[in-house]
């Protein structure tokens, strides 16, 4: 399926493009079911907060528009959502009155083995650390060169995603995923004020949880915690849930408050 740049199709995009310089933008990966974008006002909520936070003057109700007609071609697979400042001459400032460019790309559904899902995932331990900016804290913006450092560190099957910490020390999240813990049938997950990425699926289950009387605590967490831990579970808007069984000497089990965000994120993906 052709990629779109501003509603037309396209494959190719500026030279002077600040998303290609600088990482100018944000971005969106959004599972689609049968034609309709999943969680998508989770997204597009997230979207606006970053376009708010880099001053993006984004037509927001275009995007929603391209978004729902691009998913409806696409049928099943994965939307990426690209929004870049624009395009600019040589210079960190932005040049005055330029229009943000809209990038769509569709993908085939993403396949991953059953068994992450059914008996759990294997953790790396990352030994990049992510940078604390509180400008940037949260937002799915275009520089992710933590990321590639992160997921170069292993290579095979054995692993399926990497634990990531900040230059404190503190858990932080996968590679590409949120981290809960459960403990005491509580929910935890990582205050993402600092640095990380607040992925739509977290934000959804967090609301189930409250919906559902499920203690849900945005804190610090350290490798201690982890070792207190109940259960630990990874979230994204692509997989949904996984259950996390191991993690260098560390051992869980998928235990029922997995099980039950898990059959949620399902239904979310679904919808």
């Amino acid at each position: 399926m052709h990629s779109w740049v501003d509603g037309l199709p396209a494959d190719a995009i500026a030279l002077q493009s600040r998303g290609l310089a600088y990482g100018d933008g944000l971005f969106e990966t959004i599972a689609v079911h049968a034609g309709r974008p999943s969680l998508l006002e989770y997204h597009l909520e997230r979207l606006a907060l970053g376009c708010q936070r880099l001053a993006i003057s984004a037509d927001h109700a275009l995007i929603r528009d391209e978004v729902c007609r691009y998913a409806s071609m696409l049928g099943d697979g994965v939307l990426k959502l690209i929004v870049v400042r624009g395009d600019s001459q040589r210079g960190y400032a932005p040049a005055a009155g330029v229009a943000p460019r809209r990038i769509l790309q569709g993908n085939p559904v993403a396949r991953y083995p059953a068994h992450h899902a059914e008996q759990g995932v294997t953790l790396f331990a990352c030994q990049t650390r992510l940078a604390e900016q509180p400008l940037l804290a949260g937002l799915k913006h275009l520089n992710r060169l933590e990321q590639v450092l992160a997921r170069a560190e292993w290579q095979g099957s054995e692993y399926a995603e990497g634990l990531m910490r900040d230059v404190s020390g503190r858990v932080i999240e996968g590679v590409y995923s949120n981290l809960f813990l459960v403990r005491d049938g509580a929910l935890y997950t990582a205050d993402l004020g600092r640095c990380g990425v607040a992925g739509v699926m977290r934000a959804a289950l967090l609301d189930a949880a409250r919906q559902l009387g499920i203690s849900a605590h945005i804190v610090d967490l350290s490798l201690a915690d982890l070792e207190r831990a109940d259960e630990v579970l990874l979230c994204n808007s692509v997989y949904g849930v996984w259950p996390v069984r191991c993690f260098e000497q560390l051992n869980w089990s998928a235990g029922p408050l997995t099980r039950k965000l898990q059959a949620i994120a399902r239904t979310l993906l679904d919808a």
